[in-house]
């Protein structure tokens, strides 16, 4: 899970809720966009929408809104009452333990 600004173009997400989330880096995108800036190390594909696997920390229930968690790069579920701008996706699968993990996302759908 990424977010706009740092030392670079994108940084991976370090904090809950970040309002700055932007995407999840993507190792099979359907689209290759920006391709000749750069390699898979400067300029990783971010995936801004579609199904994706989303790495996780915690339980996740299928339908659960996800947002950025304090272990960087993972996204955990969102409590209620969540504000649209911290949502990354909906979780299209479970997981029912509290360790990392990866479940399949509909990235951009709040």
């Amino acid at each position: 899970v990424v977010k706009i600004g740092g030392e670079k173009e994108i940084t991976i997400t370090d904090r809950e809720y970040c309002p700055d989330v932007f995407g999840v880096v993507s190792e099979k995108p359907a689209f290759a966009m920006n391709s000749g800036a750069g390699d898979d190390r400067t300029h990783p594909y971010v995936a801004l929408t579609g199904r994706v696997p989303v790495r996780v920390i915690g339980r996740v229930n299928k339908g659960d809104r996800l947002v950025t968690s304090s272990v960087p790069g993972h996204a955990m579920a969102g409590g209620p009452g969540l504000n649209w701008q911290y949502v990354i996706g909906r979780a299209l699968e479970s997981k029912v333990n509290d360790d990392p993990g990866i479940v399949e996302v509909v990235v951009g759908t709040k």
